[in-house]
């Protein structure tokens, strides 16, 4: 009796351990873990994976923003030339106006719709009725200084100005008159300067903070052929000069 007694327990204990054996291979099999795998070492294994993974996605995110901010600013940023002249981190474009009307709260002030080659015209503001006919206005070709930071004018905000050359006439009014492409200029074209370097336009904040068109507002005048010009550099696009209709001497603004 005693013997059989004991195989009985025996055999129970068995039966029990294979139990556990069992429960232990399906809770494996739901961790995903390998039979006999420490759970602890297996999560402190997929740890340092995951570790790496959020690093590189946050490289990923880093070059992405550093791609899209050159393209933002027109492609990759070179180095700035210490000696690129003043004028030549301002942009110039050929623009033509679209559509011209008197500004309803501003006696001096014309809006205007003005295309420039760009996906939308440009809204600028214009305190030229003293000088112009709206009529005048309508069509005209010119010059955008298209890098400037938006104004707001008398409630219409402004973004950039017209190029325009002025003097004084000999009873002490003003004549005022556009610095304009010639006909073969495309809209949107970017002027140069006779023997100066290419344009690397500044962005609109820079040329703000620089107070960039200021310090060239001395050097641009016209000269004896009407022409306009920084410091004796012609104004220039791919069809010739830019000028002025008579205005020699006059000062650029």
């Amino acid at each position: 009796r005693t013997a059989s007694s004991h195989k009985i327990i025996i055999m129970g204990a068995k039966s029990a351990l294979e139990q556990l054996e069992d429960l232990i291979a399906d809770l494996e099999a739901k961790l995903n873990l390998a039979p006999g795998a420490d759970p602890v070492v297996a999560t402190d294994n997929k740890k340092p994976q995951q570790q790496q993974q959020k690093q590189q996605k946050k490289k990923e995110k880093k070059q992405a923003a550093k791609q899209n901010a050159g393209k933002a600013k027109g492609g990759a940023a070179a180095p700035v030339d210490p000696n690129l002249p003043d004028i030549c981190k301002l942009e110039f474009k050929v623009g033509v106006i679209t559509k011209a009307w008197v500004h309803p709260d501003a006696d001096k002030l014309y809006c205007e719709e003005i295309d420039c080659g760009e996906e939308a015209p440009r809204q600028i503001a214009s305190g030229l009725r003293a000088h112009y006919s709206l009529e005048e206005m309508q069509g005209q070709r010119l010059l955008v200084v298209s890098n400037l930071k938006a104004k707001n004018l008398v409630g219409f905000k402004s973004f950039g100005m017209v190029l325009c050359a002025a003097e004084t006439n000999e009873d002490g009014t003003e004549k005022v008159e556009f610095v304009e492409p010639p006909e073969g200029a495309p809209l949107g074209e970017v002027v140069t300067f006779e023997g100066l370097p290419p344009p690397a336009p500044f962005s609109a904040s820079q040329v703000e903070k620089k107070k960039l068109f200021a310090a060239c507002m001395s050097g641009m005048k016209t000269n004896d052929k009407c022409e306009g010009t920084f410091n004796g550099a012609t104004f220039l696009t791919t069809a010739g000069p830019c000028k002025a209709k008579s205005i020699k001497g006059g000062a650029m603004r």
